[in-house]
């Protein structure tokens, strides 16, 4: 199955480089990103037998598909057990991989980014209704910070 810690590795080392501490926060899921709808289905399809579908939902013109893995992906003391897999965007081409890790965050969200003004945070995310976001992105991959997990908010979504 896929392999996230060359990715965790270039992620924790970029937030070190920058002194943002997450250890205290859950790392609450993974995005891997495909090239192409063909690949996307053959993943999906590899992952219904390497988890359960939470939700497939349009987003942004494609679907995106949120899985909890039977077996989380283990990384430096962390589990973490939800895939974000989007199909790819019309226009917008992506090489697969690791695109973002999303953490969950016990503050709100201004407060947070204002004890860390030496970063360039993108503030995009704020406007969205539910499970707000704040991102930085680094060189071919990006970290989110958010309030709420995402197993949680598609629960609730459901109920």
């Amino acid at each position: 199955m896929l392999d996230p810690a060359p990715f965790l590795r270039k992620l924790f080392a970029a937030l070190a480089e920058y002194d943002l501490d997450v250890s205290l926060f859950p790392l609450d899921h993974l995005c891997y990103r495909v090239e192409n709808d063909e690949r996307y289905q053959a993943l999906r399809n590899a992952l219904d037998r390497e988890g359960v579908l939470l939700s497939e939902n349009e987003v942004g013109g494609r679907p995106i598909a949120t899985y909890h893995l039977n077996t989380p992906f283990l990384f430096d003391g962390r589990s973490i057990d939800v895939l974000e897999l989007p199909a790819p965007k019309p226009g917008s081409p992506y090489a697969e991989g690791f695109e973002h890790a999303e953490f969950v965050v016990d503050e709100d969200l201004m407060g947070f980014t204002q004890r860390h003004t030496q970063l360039a945070w993108d503030l995009s995310g704020m406007d969205k209704t539910i499970n707000a976001d704040v991102r930085l992105r680094f060189d071919g991959f990006s970290v989110k910070f958010h309030r709420r997990a995402l197993a949680d908010v598609i629960a609730d979504e459901k109920a």
